[in-house]
């Protein structure tokens, strides 16, 4: 089942549940699946690494408009899109721990041999392609960040 049938399924329910703000997240996903598409020109799938990619955008929207919302003291507006933001998270896959994704970052820079922040972006392109979907860029850079540092 591709990732607009599981959306279209959950708006179904969501309509039937009466839940405005689990409808409104599935409404933003299904709204992006529907730009990606046409941005490719056909009406094409999209491929699972490009929803992914997709969804996790969404997350990271909402999170950083509820961080905002939050330092302005705006928590009426701030609580929704963390709301929104749980709706989305439910079609990623699990989120590793930090633990976890230190492990991955740790093997990628043994393979690599990466000494220094200059290899950065090379520990940091394979770390992405290795935990896309897993982990949020954020973290991942963190981690690199202390472990060539």
């Amino acid at each position: 089942m591709s990732l607009q049938q599981k959306v279209m399924t959950s708006m179904k329910e969501a309509m039937k549940a009466k839940d405005a703000n689990a409808l409104t997240s599935l409404r933003a996903i299904k709204s992006a699946i529907l730009l990606a598409q046409t941005e490719s020109g056909a009406k094409e799938e999209l491929t699972e690494d490009q929803e992914l990619k997709l969804l996790q955008k969404l997350v990271k929207q909402r999170k950083d408009s509820a961080t905002i919302f939050a330092d302005q003291g705006r928590s009426d507006l701030a609580e929704p899109e963390l709301e929104q933001a749980k709706v989305i998270e439910q079609f990623l896959p699990e989120q590793l721990s930090e633990e976890e994704i230190e492990k991955v970052v740790v093997d990628i820079i043994a393979k690599t041999g990466a000494e220094g922040m200059k290899d950065m972006g090379k520990v940091m392109g394979m770390a992405n392609a290795a935990l896309t979907g897993k982990a949020d860029g954020k973290t991942i850079s963190t981690i690199v960040k202390s472990k060539l540092s």
